[in-house]
């Protein structure tokens, strides 16, 4: 499997903006909660982009995974981070969390060629 960072980077943002565009007070309030809680403040963004990673690997879901590492590299996170913050995925979630952990090397791989 290839990532395509840019489509899914484009998909992201075209389906959010649509999503927006409802104009539900409700949704849109969710995002701007969601999108606030990673600001820094008495952790710092990369620390909370990175327990974004964790949870998101448990939890299993792969554009939540792709979207924390992306955010995580661009915070600052080393592969060394990223694949510390995996390990602790893969301990609380077990092996269910393998085939998760696959595509987000491939991510971290993919993520961090491209920022060169």
């Amino acid at each position: 499997m290839t990532i395509d960072i840019e489509k899914a980077r484009a998909y992201r943002e075209a389906m959010n903006e649509r999503i927006f565009a409802e104009g539900n007070t409700s949704i849109n309030r969710f995002f701007r909660l969601d999108s606030g809680a990673y600001a820094a403040g008495a952790l710092d963004a990369k620390t909370k982009e990175l327990m974004g990673l964790v949870a998101s690997a448990v939890l299993r879901c792969d554009d939540c995974i792709f979207y924390h590492i992306d955010r995580s590299i661009a915070e600052g996170a080393s592969r060394e981070e990223l694949i510390e913050a995996l390990n602790i995925s893969l301990i609380v979630g077990g092996s269910i969390v393998i085939p998760h952990l696959r595509r987000a090397f491939e991510a971290i791989d993919a993520l961090l060629a491209e920022r060169g």
